[in-house]
């Protein structure tokens, strides 16, 4: 390595540590004010979190002070969370601002990153119309339920576009259940369907009563797994 690289890395990482610093003189003086040491009026108590940062900065200090080269540092650095806690400070947002554009968002990553995805089967369109299914399901069907000796039964109900999403979605989800070891049957409504799951196991009949519609929808490992299906043209909704 160059001199002149060797004193850029060093001087990069002498600002991180600064920086690092600066932040937790300021924090610690901010905590500082009301709080005082049972010692004097002149003997502030410095707060955990300004102490955490002190030590990171004398670290650092010590580590240049020992020759270690600015790769080391970079990753010693890293390993206690200062790099961390610069990239949150680069002023980009990370949400995508909506779950179902999110959940699209992560499908079409991965369709990119697999060098087999075939881009001449993929439907982004069909995942679009399942996720519009949950999102109606889960947030605008009516969910009524009545208890029973072994189990529950429910009467998901909706209208328009909320009854098409419990007709695609609650009778499929009675494999899924099945998987797990409860019995489960839909039942046709006028405006929805009933959904009864039931087990010979006192404590499923327990676990079945407390979690519900939305808890027993959520059942199973399938949903992600199914979303790449669907995007990959592999697998449809109805």
């Amino acid at each position: 390595m160059s001199s002149w690289s060797w004193k850029a890395g060093l001087a990069s990482v002498a600002i991180l540590a600064a920086t690092a610093y600066a932040a937790a003189q300021m924090s610690g003086h901010a905590g500082m004010q009301g709080q005082m040491s049972p010692g004097g009026p002149d003997q502030p108590m410095m707060s955990p979190q300004s102490g955490t940062r002190g030590q990171m900065h004398t670290r650092m200090v010590q580590m240049m002070q020992s020759g270690m080269t600015p790769e080391g540092m970079h990753a010693a650095a890293d390993s206690h969370g200062m790099m961390g806690m610069q990239s949150g400070r680069t002023g980009q947002p990370t949400m995508p601002g909506q779950d179902a554009f999110g959940a699209i968002q992560e499908v079409v990553q991965l369709l990119e990153a697999d060098p087999a995805t075939d881009w001449s089967k993929v439907n982004i369109a069909v995942l679009r119309e399942h996720l519009i299914d949950m999102n109606e399901v889960t947030l605008h069907a009516a969910a009524a339920e009545r208890p029973l000796d072994n189990g529950v039964e429910i009467a998901v109900t909706g209208e328009g576009r909320t009854l098409e999403a419990i007709k695609h979605m609650v009778p499929a989800h009675v494999v899924e259940l099945a998987k797990i070891g409860w019995s489960a049957k839909t039942e046709d409504l006028p405006n929805g369907v009933t959904l009864t799951v039931t087990s010979s196991d006192p404590k499923q009949v327990i676990r079945l009563k407390a979690l519900g519609f939305m808890g027993i929808m959520v059942q199973g490992g399938h949903h992600q797994p199914h979303h790449l299906m669907m995007a990959k043209g592999d697998f449809q909704i109805h």
